[in-house]
């Protein structure tokens, strides 16, 4: 029996079916400016390279974007490599063909594990936050900050080795079985957030209050209270603005840097074992939640786009790349949504 096999209009029609019901990753790709990124992207592959030169075997932008798509999707490298060979949406982001050869799990593992040295992803972040600064997406009329944490599968350690881990060292018996070491997360700790104890990491962003672009974050291990990643995030170009958070953001320390960068302490009041807050109290911080609350619409992105899926990697530098381009992925998606809207 004979087969049909589909040609170059069949994709087409496909593409222009998808159009119509609404791709979002066909606005997203119109929206950007990929070529913000080829620089960055090509020092730091290049500083990676090893061997002859020549011709990569796939362009890098196209490599990023399919890192953006893992964390739009909430998608492993190995459904990552079966989506982009199902689904036309995906070839139509990345500037495939259903012709073209498409990265496999491993290749797509290998680069993103030449963007954990030298703070690549942070750089990539910051070029982005540039560009909103320009065309004035990032306003600086107030800043927010807020903390998320996020888990990694629990190690079943020993008393023993967690003790050693803790000290900063790692178990000697896990130096003679080097596959088990490599499977060890000895970065992640364990936090609590609303009364809930988590194990893995934490992301604290600072997000700008008009429109909700994420303006900086902080990568720590869950343990890190937020107020010694909230100092990091403070800078002087923050001066005159408000910074509202909850009340978690307090001490001498935090304090003394929100003053210094000329900052308008907007942070929640907190109570004190027989100091309770007093109603007037109560009060100012029930208006400022109003505030404070835009910073929840954002983790409720990422929520949604992992579906709440665990961090498979192992160790703070991965954690690190990972986080960054959730972060940096909500704000790309932020960006075409306002474009979306100016079009409207």
């Amino acid at each position: 029996m004979r087969k049909n096999y589909p040609g170059f209009f069949d994709e087409q029609n496909k593409l222009d079916r998808i159009s119509k019901l609404g791709d979002p990753l066909e606005r997203l790709d119109e929206a950007i400016d990929w070529n913000l990124f080829v620089p960055i992207l090509n020092e730091a592959i290049r500083k990676e390279a090893k061997g002859p030169g020549g011709r990569p075997p796939y362009e890098y932008v196209l490599m990023f974007k399919i890192l953006i798509l893992q964390e739009y999707f909430g998608l492993s490298d190995e459904q990552m490599e079966f989506q982009i060979t199902d689904r036309f949406s995906f070839m139509r982001f990345l500037g495939l063909h259903s012709c073209d050869k498409v990265p496999d799990q491993n290749t797509i593992w290998n680069f993103r594990e030449h963007l954990k040295e030298g703070n690549v992803i942070k750089k990539l972040f910051d070029r982005f936050r540039k560009e909103l600064e320009r065309q004035r997406m990032i306003l600086n009329k107030g800043k927010i900050v807020d903390a998320s944490i996020v888990e990694v599968p629990v190690q079943r350690n020993t008393r023993e080795e967690n003790k050693t881990i803790k000290d900063g060292r790692i178990p000697e018996e896990w130096e003679q079985y080097p596959d088990k070491k490599s499977h060890k997360d000895t970065d992640a700790r364990w936090g609590s957030k609303n009364g809930e104890k988590f194990y893995g990491y934490k992301n604290s962003i600072k997000i700008d209050r008009k429109k909700k672009f994420i303006d900086g974050y902080e990568v720590t291990d869950a343990a890190t209270h937020d107020s010694i990643a909230g100092v990091k995030l403070l800078n002087k170009n923050d001066s005159g603005q408000t910074l509202h958070g909850d009340s978690a953001y307090t001490g001498e320390a935090f304090e003394q840097a929100v003053d210094r960068c000329g900052m308008k302490n907007k942070i929640h009041e907190k109570g004190y074992r027989n100091h309770p807050l007093t109603r007037s109290q109560k009060e100012r911080n029930r208006k400022k939640s109003k505030v404070r609350a835009r910073v929840e619409h954002i983790f409720g992105f990422m929520k949604q786009a992992t579906r709440n899926i665990i961090l498979r990697t192992i160790g703070m530098a991965r954690a690190k790349v990972k986080i960054g381009l959730l972060n940096l992925t909500y704000n790309l998606c932020r960006y075409s949504y306002y474009l979306q809207l100016a079009r409207v």
